[in-house]
């Protein structure tokens, strides 16, 4: 299960609510310590299922299943770099061309990985579900404004 931290903008009458993410940057968006490259953090809106009742503005844990994700970053990743080495040991041994097969491995596994996301991902509807409130040391920080919640 992966688990997200995130903040309920609406809660619905058919027991959904939307909620908001904000996706950090690669450097754990501290541009604020670091006085680093101010890179933009990204919302994301989510439906989630709101068993617990949580209301508009209350900080709760979000859970999804972990599969569909690892099952699409193997593709994404995966797919193109183990076709460049199957693509160079196969031109290398047939045609001593095993730089040009290898790109071409490595573009078909591209490929590959876009027509996965166009046509599986996108039909994949990953369930979420509000399964608590945030602990209260991580309030604590949000007061504080660290999180980057509010």
């Amino acid at each position: 299960m992966m688990e997200q931290i995130v903040r309920v903008r609406e809660v619905r009458p058919d027991g959904m609510a939307t909620v908001i993410h904000f996706r950090q940057s690669a450097c754990s968006g501290d541009c604020h310590r670091c006085s680093g490259c101010g890179a933009a953090q990204e919302a994301i809106e989510l439906s989630a299922k709101n068993p617990i009742g949580a209301a508009p503005g209350d900080l709760v844990t979000v859970t999804s299943e972990t599969g569909p994700v690892l099952k699409a970053a193997m593709v994404l990743y995966l797919a193109p770099l183990l076709l460049f080495f199957l693509g160079y040991l196969l031109g290398a041994a047939l045609w001593v061309r095993g730089a040009l097969t290898g790109c071409a491995g490595f573009a078909l596994g591209i490929g590959l990985a876009v027509v996965y996301d166009r046509k599986i991902v996108k039909k994949q509807k990953n369930e979420y579900i509000i399964t608590g409130y945030a602990g209260e040391s991580l309030l604590k920080a949000e007061r504080k404004g660290d999180n980057g919640l509010d």
